[in-house]
């Protein structure tokens, strides 16, 4: 059994990182395409498909939101589901299970939470219209993260890849908090009451030991309806759905495994560039150097840039030079570092974030902060790609 539940982890670890990488250049075609369709002839199409309402009823209870909502509102909760369901798993039986594997890419997060942070708020300190974006520039998107990665192939130590993959995760449960904490509002009693009883059908389900996966995502919708109606953000209904799906079982079978291999390639093919789609789409025209240059956009740019690769690295060094934790086996302190830089690569997740911080702003701050996560993200990707490439041993 145990042998068995070892393979398993070890399957699970290939092909997320196989699919990781491969859907980060899925979703850099599509944020192109979003780019280049919104400075185009096609951007009244593009921006015209976005803000189409959709509109679901049932006698007086419906949901009516443009295409955009739908996405960031549904489509994401698919994903934070899969993120719920990777961070049971590493929790119980995988990199997160034990102390010692724990301890340095959890210190390393919390330094690329803390810097970026810091960095965001002391440019925009005094910019009341901009500090609610502070959150911005911790984001790490894992994808495109590992797409980096990957473009070295056999010549990158599994160690390595797992300390990224484990650093981003910590990135996404942070992420979890942060958006429950600070960018939930105007709740509403009622509608968490009846989410409320959607949770507790869920746990009555895990303890009679229910493994059919449809008694859950049933249970899940009626979560999600009452969740986006309660003020708290609805993707947070992923994370409490993968709570309660079963993980060990008598048998073989694991229904939350199986869940996660099924919305692997859909997430990663499907609902992270649709996303990236949707969200990336920034028309240059009347966006002046007060935008371009601008607090907020400044903010996400060093933020992500400079607050990562320090916080990351710094927190690495201090962690390893203090004896608290070792270096992953076979790395070195150039590798770390590359590392550190592409943990910058917020794209995806401080996309969501920004979405979330400035939901009401103008024209100048979604501009800001598309601008300023895009060129964040590819600072950062590059420079860490050239610092990877002189660190890592050459190909045989």
């Amino acid at each position: 059994m145990v042998k068995t539940n070892t393979r398993a982890v070890t399957t699970a670890w290939r092909e997320f990182l196989r699919l990781e990488s491969a859907g980060g250049l899925v979703l850099a075609v599509a944020a192109l395409l979003a780019v280049v369709m919104a400075n185009s002839p096609l951007a009244e199409i593009y921006d015209s498909a976005l803000n189409l309402k959709l509109t679901v009823t049932i006698e007086n209870f419906g949901i009516s939101k443009p295409l955009f909502l739908w996405v960031n509102d549904g489509l994401m909760a698919i994903f934070f589901l899969l993120v719920g369901l990777e961070l049971k798993r590493e929790v119980v039986e995988g990199q997160l299970s034990s102390p010692d594997q724990i301890v340095l890419p959890a210190l390393a997060a919390i330094g690329g939470l803390l810097v970026p942070a810091l960095i965001y708020w002391l440019i925009n300190r005094n910019n009341p219209q901009g500090i609610n974006g502070w959150a911005i520039p911790t984001a790490t998107d894992i994808a495109f993260a590992l797409a980096v990665l990957g473009l070295f192939g056999s010549r990158v130590p599994p160690s390595l890849k797992i300390f990224l993959t484990t650093i981003a995760i910590a990135d996404d449960l942070a992420a979890i908090v942060i958006i429950a904490v600070f960018y939930s509002g105007g709740l509403s009693t009622a509608s968490l009451a009846a989410a409320g009883l959607g949770v507790a059908a869920l746990f009555v389900l895990n303890r009679m030991g229910v493994r059919r996966l449809a008694a859950y995502m049933l249970a899940g919708v009626f979560i999600w309806l009452f969740v986006l109606k309660s003020g708290v953000h609805a993707t947070l209904a992923g994370v409490i759905i993968a709570a309660f799906i079963p993980l060990k079982s008598c048998d073989d079978h694991s229904p939350a495994r199986h869940l996660e291999h099924i919305l692997h390639p859909w997430v990663a093919y499907g609902v992270l560039p649709i996303f990236a789609f949707a969200n990336a789409g920034i028309s240059f025209s009347g966006v002046g150097s007060g935008v371009v240059l601008g607090p907020v956009s400044a903010g996400i740019v060093l933020g992500l840039f400079l607050g990562k690769q320090a916080g990351v690295f710094g927190m690495t060094a201090l962690a390893v030079g203090l004896g608290i934790a070792k270096k992953p086996e076979g790395t070195n302190w150039g590798m770390l570092y590359g590392v550190a830089l592409i943990c910058g690569v917020g794209f995806t997740m401080s996309l969501f974030v920004g979405s979330l911080a400035f939901e009401h702003a103008g024209f100048s701050q979604q501009a800001a902060l598309k601008i300023g996560v895009i060129t964040g993200s590819i600072a950062s990707g590059v420079c860490g790609w050239l610092v990877l490439h002189l660190s890592l041993p050459k190909a045989t």
